[in-house]
């Protein structure tokens, strides 16, 4: 009887099960009145496991918990996990083969908590077993994990029926990390795999898919990384021709504006020259002109009537009363004549003006024409004076 309600149910008969049973009572005169269980109804069993199943359902539903892991996103990249299961689980040792893999090559590190999966204090110790070991993480790592997986292998019914509970489906359904689950068999299912981020059939898929995942996501990246590559090569060929193309235009440019400078420049060259050249003969016109000015007051013509330059103490004399002692100098024609009659002829024998020349005959010829007529005016005024008495 007990072997066919545990076929039929898949619940092994034990404590706290809620049974339907059909007695027969039976009064002996030997041993007095008692009752034989005649038959198990496998079926109330089974539908009161699934009517606290779906009340749990509703309930989190109804508080908006049921879906608040599932909708957590995907890590994009599993480096640290959590995981908590029964200890010296068959199904730990089968995750463990693929994890420890993955732990030695670096590639993502695991750690481990236990708790107890059956009986009445299942959900009670995973609950505490989470609470601890999220505790001793935050000691230990900077970093809050990127999964927590939860695994255990398969077992009768009413054993899995131990992890239904809401306080323990309410707690996973809080937390802000992604919450795997591996629980059982394929055809297994508690109420953790409704309220996981991902639920598995078994241990070994959960290993599979976090393994799985980060081949993908490297995957992803490495295309990503190729695809940058061939984008960032398009993009300089296609910069390089377009500055090719610049460099072109700016070179075309340039030489345009170099050509158009050395026309201004030309052209300013030869205003230059031909204001320079005005400038010279207006120079030349006015040394000309101050050299005809010289020759025509050349005192010359005056000493060479017989007049001289008296002087008295080295001054000049105007008047015999200007004598103040015995002795006179007369000054005829000196150098200073000669200064200006050497420097006339130079001028005009030159057929261009020697400019770098020019200022000093100037500034010579006008000191030496300050001289002679300086004595030019002093003898005639010592002649008007004579003439005058």
């Amino acid at each position: 009887m007990v072997l066919k309600f545990e076929r039929e149910s898949g619940v092994e008969l034990s404590r706290d099960l809620n049974v339907l049973i059909k007695v027969k009572a039976v009064f002996s005169p030997q041993y007095g009145f008692s009752v034989n269980i005649e038959a198990i109804d496998s079926s109330y069993t089974l539908g009161d496991i699934a009517r606290r199943y779906q009340q749990i359902l509703e309930r989190l539903t109804s508080e908006g918990l049921l879906n608040k892991n599932k909708l957590l996103p995907t890590p994009f990249d599993i480096q640290n996990v959590l995981v908590i299961a029964p200890e010296n689980a068959a199904g730990l040792g089968d995750f463990k083969k693929d994890a420890d893999a993955l732990d030695q090559a670096g590639v993502c590190h695991f750690v481990y908590h236990t708790a107890t999966f059956q009986g009445n204090t299942a959900a009670t110790s995973i609950s505490e077993a989470l609470a601890n070991a999220l505790r001793q993480w935050a000691k230990d790592l900077n970093t809050p994990p990127d999964l927590i997986v939860i695994i255990r292998g398969g077992g009768a019914v009413n054993d899995l029926a131990y992890l239904n509970d809401y306080n323990l489906a309410a707690l996973l359904c809080k937390r802000s990390v992604p919450i795997w689950v591996g629980i059982g068999h394929e055809k297994d299912r508690t109420i953790l795999d409704e309220v996981a981020n991902r639920s598995f059939d078994t241990p070994s898929k959960v290993i599979g898919g976090i393994r799985n995942l980060i081949v993908e996501r490297t995957q992803d990246v490495l295309d990503s990384l190729h695809k940058i590559k061939l984008l960032s090569q398009h993009q300089i060929t296609a910069y390089q021709s377009q500055n090719d193309q610049y460099i072109k235009v700016i070179k075309t440019l340039s030489q345009g504006q170099i050509n158009e400078a050395n026309k201004s420049l030309d052209l300013m060259k030869g205003t230059v020259q031909y204001l320079a050249q005005q400038l010279i003969k207006l120079a030349s016109n006015q040394v000309e002109s101050l050299m005809r000015e010289t020759l025509l007051q050349n005192p010359r013509h005056v000493m060479a009537k017989g007049y001289a330059i008296v002087r008295s103490d080295g001054k000049a004399i105007r008047s015999i009363q200007q004598i103040s002692t015995d002795h006179i100098q007369v000054e005829l024609l000196d150098e200073g004549y000669d200064v200006l009659k050497k420097n006339a002829e130079l001028l005009e024998s030159q057929e261009e003006p020697d400019i770098d020349n020019l200022m000093k005959i100037v500034e010579e010829s006008m000191s030496a024409y300050k001289a002679c007529k300086s004595r030019v005016d002093a003898v005639q005024q010592a002649l008007n004076e004579t003439f005058k008495e």
